[in-house]
């Protein structure tokens, strides 16, 4: 059986009914796991030095869409916490330093993915099995879904 290619108005309902699931989702895992130890704003920086190790504070920056002074002082407040340190320079120059997680910092995003694995679970279990298929079955589509390249 072959699908109809998607119109606009087709893709449109379909965002317009998964953006208010996922950001309710989203919200509930967040609420639900506690801060103690990596703020909001510090969780994104610290999966981005985790995922591209030496990366520096500009690219960070870049990344996050801040102004360098800004990571600068929130980088700050990560070394202080021992979430992340400061690299040597590379290839001598001086002003080229990256940064990389150290093992709390590590340890606390796994502490973090494994509390809300576990949230994630117990929710899981209480739906029914066919509602259970259905999400597997959307995981391959939800992947595919790239917002980086798209001119909203």
């Amino acid at each position: 059986m072959s699908q109809k290619p998607a119109t606009e108005g087709d893709a449109r309902e379909l965002a317009e009914q998964l953006r208010p699931a996922l950001r309710r989702l989203f919200r509930q895992l967040r609420r639900h796991s506690d801060h103690q130890d990596i703020s909001l704003v510090q969780l994104p920086l610290m999966l981005h030095v985790l995922e591209n190790p030496g990366i520096g504070v500009g690219e960070l920056a870049q990344l996050e869409g801040l102004r360098s002074p800004t990571m600068t002082g929130h980088i700050n407040s990560m070394v202080a916490a021992g979430l992340v340190k400061r690299t040597e320079p590379a290839d001598g120059d001086r002003r080229r330093v990256g940064l990389v997680a150290t093992a709390h910092g590590r340890a606390v995003i796994e502490a973090k993915r494994r509390r809300r694995t576990d949230q994630l679970t117990k929710a899981l279990l209480q739906l029914s099995p066919s509602s259970r298929a259905a999400l597997w079955a959307a995981i391959p589509a939800l992947n595919d879904i790239e917002l980086n390249d798209i001119d909203a």
